[in-house]
């Protein structure tokens, strides 16, 4: 088990940048597929970015973006994997949202990586505004 705690939101002006955090704790080096998620006001959620944590894996150190995204976030995490970055920018006002850290045990994989009930774990979001 681990669990997820997301910190680093906040209220920005478009064009701005921000980087969320996700401490995460527990069962933390097993291999784990770690996520961002977002959820907009009358939206679904949606994946965002996720990227495998562990020891060496087929699926490797691969990152994986939402196309809104690509080339403005990237995902990363600390070499102790106690922590899951998100760094934003370029931001938009379409970006904002609360912004969740999610997990499961196992490697992400392309076909599936944002396949939300594949996510066991959850942390309680961070809000980002962007004006």
């Amino acid at each position: 088990h681990v669990q997820l705690v997301e910190s680093g939101g906040g209220s920005v002006q478009a064009g701005g940048s921000l980087r969320l955090s996700c401490e995460v704790s527990g069962s933390i080096y097993r291999t784990y597929c770690m996520e961002w998620f977002r959820q907009a006001p009358g939206k679904e959620r949606e994946g965002v970015a996720a990227m495998t944590s562990g020891p060496t894996t087929s699926g490797g150190k691969r990152t994986y973006y939402a196309d809104s995204v690509k080339g403005r976030f990237t995902i990363s995490q600390d070499n102790d994997r106690k922590r899951l970055y998100l760094q934003m920018n370029s931001l938009k006002l379409e970006d904002t949202a609360m912004y969740y850290c999610a997990a499961y045990l196992g490697t992400c994989y392309s076909g599936s990586w944002s396949y939300e009930p594949n996510f066991t774990y959850w942390g309680q979001g961070t809000q980002v505004t962007v004006s």
